[in-house]
């Protein structure tokens, strides 16, 4: 049976066919409200309808929107209990942290913050080209429009040329060893648990998490290829237990 508790949040996430969360970025914040077990509700938006929506609650746009990056996004929340309005992930995780201290998420670690800059550059382009192309497969027709649009202005070139011949397979060939690295390095302290610094989580195990999770969704056998690299396997699974609320 649904719980009856009323919701502290309404979170506003990036709607696709499949009616569950696959945005990374949202997936980062999904991940902290059922961790700490905050009781929230959520609104899909499709991507032509975040600006008109987000505006009319009287949310702010980013102030450092260009041609190449929107001035409103997904996430964005509402706490109800103190009428609070917010867009972005940083600055929703730091008004999670702040309003439900327990159980702690450590937003920045030297640890943490140094797996995340490193998958950036090892392993976020590999994740890019498999799934910037095969992302318009689960979005709506509206979305479809507008997502093609919107890269496709951004890339200079269609989204099919991304996998053209051995492309996908040249950048994953040249992760590989960066990402099998990468992986060890998520193993440092699994000695202490099964989570990037031990028992707990920090932020950084949820941004990893996230990561995967979109890929799974957009495309298993993405997922799969991720999923054959020790310690990004290894991160996913401890946090497995926070995804069950998708929707």
């Amino acid at each position: 049976m649904a719980s009856q508790t009323k919701p502290d949040i309404t979170l506003y996430d990036l709607a696709c066919t499949k009616g569950v969360c696959f945005s990374p970025v949202v997936w980062r914040i999904r991940l902290m409200l059922n961790y700490k077990k905050v009781p929230y509700k959520t609104v899909f938006l499709e991507f032509p309808d975040i600006e008109p929506e987000l505006k009319k609650l009287g949310i702010h746009p980013h102030s450092d929107a260009s041609s190449t990056k929107p001035a409103y996004t997904v996430p964005a929340i509402i706490h109800h209990p103190s009428s609070t309005y917010l867009m972005d992930s940083v600055h929703i995780s730091q008004f999670l942290e702040s309003t439900y201290p327990h159980p702690p998420v450590p937003l920045s670690t030297t640890f943490g913050d140094g797996i995340i800059l490193a998958a950036r550059s090892t392993g976020v382009p590999a994740y890019r080209i498999s799934l910037l192309s095969r992302e318009i497969s689960i979005l709506s027709p509206r979305s479809q429009e507008y997502f093609r649009s919107t890269r496709e202005k951004d890339l200079g070139h269609p989204l099919e040329q991304l996998l053209e011949g051995d492309k996908e397979e040249k950048v994953w060939a040249e992760q590989q060893e960066g990402m099998e690295e990468l992986g060890r390095s998520m193993r440092a302290n699994k000695a202490k648990g099964m989570f990037l610094e031990g028992k707990e989580p920090v932020y950084a195990d949820f941004w990893i998490a996230g990561v995967m999770q979109c890929a799974r969704v957009v495309d298993e056998g993405v997922w799969e290829r991720f999923m054959g690299f020790e310690g990004w396997r290894d991160v996913y699974e401890a946090c497995e237990e926070f995804m069950t609320k998708k929707d």
